[in-house]
């Protein structure tokens, strides 16, 4: 892969050991801590563009999640756990605390934010603040999935499909699958927004066989082991104990379906919300909109 420091100019990259693997992260800026986790099917690079503003206020720690970008890609186990959010959050844990970082504020999109949710609920009292971009909760993703919702997110359940079907059926023109897929999630339906820098990244990522793998475990913890951590954490009526903002874009995955601010109710009491005029990629497609409304949220004002 070519060298991203023209992406993150003054950040530096570290490999920090978890029991996950090795995990790839930048770290750059100064202020209060604030982890930043991507999402599918991209890697840490995807903050580029709202990093260096963010990075005036805060100190930023900006991981590949397990199995992505250039961490490390964990077994896949007997019950797709090492692909759990539950996982990907005690990794996440685990590296804030070899950093020096025992609470800290956490901004995630896709499956980034999945795993944020998952680490606010796992371990209350690790984050001071927590950002979801452009998603809903597991549970009401599943539990409310209807014939519109399930088009729309056809990936959910091809991805999660038994191994080596989504395997083979994307590992035999895995750049196309991409580009076709990140294109019909954006506002404007084409690859504007990408840099193609990043572009290159991410496409090389999944034409990586282990990469895809690892994606496709991400997707089938996601309709097993992580419904039934949400299902739990419901029934047992735990709720994220930190303030909790989520936005989303108006032309985004949770636009289509009810309310985003309804849809978190059952896991963020202290939630506030807004949306920003893009498609799924916010902090590519409209950075400026998205630091206008989350640097606010996240300076506590």
């Amino acid at each position: 892969m070519t060298d991203l420091t023209d992406l993150f100019p003054g950040f530096d990259s570290h490999y920090v050991d978890t029991r996950a693997g090795r995990i790839f992260l930048r770290q750059g800026g100064t202020g209060s801590p604030l982890l930043l986790l991507h999402g599918f099917p991209q890697s840490h690079v995807m903050w580029h563009k709202v990093a260096t503003k963010l990075a005036e206020q805060h100190t930023l720690i900006i991981p590949d999640l397990p199995g992505y970008g250039w961490s490390a890609a964990p077994d896949e186990g007997t019950d797709h756990a090492p692909y759990s959010k539950r996982a990907m959050a005690a990794a996440m844990v685990e590296v804030m605390e070899h950093l020096g970082f025992a609470h800290f504020a956490l901004m995630g999109h896709d499956r980034g934010a999945r795993a944020g949710y998952r680490l606010g609920l796992d371990h209350p009292g690790r984050l001071d603040r927590l950002v979801v971009l452009d998603i809903v909760p597991t549970y009401v993703m599943w539990h409310k999935m209807d014939r519109a919702r399930a088009l729309q997110v056809y990936h959910w359940s091809m991805l999660a499909q038994p191994k080596p079907l989504p395997e083979k059926l994307i590992g035999s023109h895995p750049a196309w699958f991409l580009d076709w897929t990140m294109a019909s999630w954006t506002g404007s339906k084409d690859l504007s927004p990408f840099d193609p820098r990043a572009m290159a990244q991410y496409r090389a990522a999944i034409s990586s066989p282990d990469r895809l793998h690892a994606m496709c475990e991400d997707y089938r913890a996601g309709a097993t082991i992580d419904l039934a951590h949400d299902e739990a954490d419901l029934a047992a009526g735990r709720t994220l104990s930190c303030p909790t903002f989520a936005l989303w874009g108006a032309a985004g995955i949770p636009s289509r379906g009810a309310s985003p601010l309804e849809a978190w109710k059952v896991f963020a009491p202290k939630l506030e919300g807004a949306a920003v005029e893009a498609g799924h990629f916010v902090a590519e497609e409209a950075p400026g909109a998205v630091l206008a409304a989350v640097l606010p949220f996240l300076a506590g004002d």
